[in-house]
């Protein structure tokens, strides 16, 4: 039962993040998702043998934990969640790519550097994913995918599956607060009510979104989501947005990282 109140606080946490007025937050949703995109692409776009490369990136995410004031664990732990995806995905790269190269004075097999690279870019993608819901909130950024000239229709199922997804866990949380009153000494749920249960969420679930259409209805919807008037790009926004995408493409090009050691060491003068 703490589990899933716990899902519904976890679910409503980024849009309560997304209200604060800091000045990441005040930079403009289409800007933001620009940057993000400019970001992600140039961390996918690293071969699978680089990993020295992807160090600068981390800059990005840890500015804007800082000047956004955003709490570190629980955003992490929402990183953390794709995780075990991700290892099961790489976990074979040892195996299937056993090739011994020397690092550092230590032979290691090319494999465990590919894993390692993967779980790298999945951590800085899904952070600056869940920064920008984070520092921007969900109605703004359907306002700048519609300003980017996304279909309304997938602008709109995005945004109706992000909201009722809370709906749906308070629905199971519902159920089994009802069951959990039934059987007070039962540790969990017997699996055979377990067919009933669904049959029972499933048609609450439909109850329940009927009388949400409804009330949209009421409220005038006619299939486009109102988000509000799109603001104008500030000069702000473009000094934010180039500056960005200026250095995601010089460390691109450049790897920052062993030009710093070169010239520690003397080797650029």
């Amino acid at each position: 039962m703490f589990n899933m109140v716990n899902s519904i606080y976890n679910m409503r946490l980024l849009d309560d993040l997304a209200r604060k007025e800091t000045t990441i937050h005040k930079i403009h949703p289409l800007v933001k998702l620009l940057t993000t995109l400019v970001y992600v692409t140039a961390v996918v776009s690293y071969g699978k043998y680089e990993i020295s490369s992807l160090l600068p990136y981390v800059f990005y995410p840890v500015l804007i934990f800082a000047f956004a004031e955003l709490p570190l664990v629980p955003i992490m732990k929402r990183v953390l969640l794709v995780q075990p995806l991700i290892i099961g995905i790489g976990i074979l790269n040892p195996v299937f790519d056993n090739y011994t190269v020397m690092l550092s004075g230590m032979a290691i097999s090319r494999g465990w550097i590919t894993f390692l690279s993967i779980l790298i870019k999945s951590g800085l993608t899904v952070t600056v994913s869940i920064l920008l819901i984070a520092t921007t909130g969900m109605d703004k950024l359907a306002l700048a995918l519609r300003m980017l000239r996304i279909p309304k229709i997938f602008v709109l199922q995005l945004l109706l599956t992000y909201r009722y997804i809370s709906v749906l866990i308070e629905e199971v949380l519902r159920m089994m607060r009802a069951y959990s009153l039934r059987a007070p000494r039962q540790k969990g749920i017997h699996r055979s009510v377990w067919g009933s249960l669904a049959g029972q969420l499933i048609l609450r679930t439909f109850e329940r979104a009927q009388r949400i259409y409804q009330s949209m209805s009421l409220r005038g919807f006619e299939g486009e989501y109102n988000t509000g008037e799109p603001t104008p790009v500030s000069f702000r926004d473009c000094i934010y947005l180039v500056g960005w995408n200026l250095f995601f493409i010089i460390a691109r090009i450049y790897n920052i990282p062993m030009l710093i050691g070169l010239l520690i060491t003397g080797v650029i003068k």
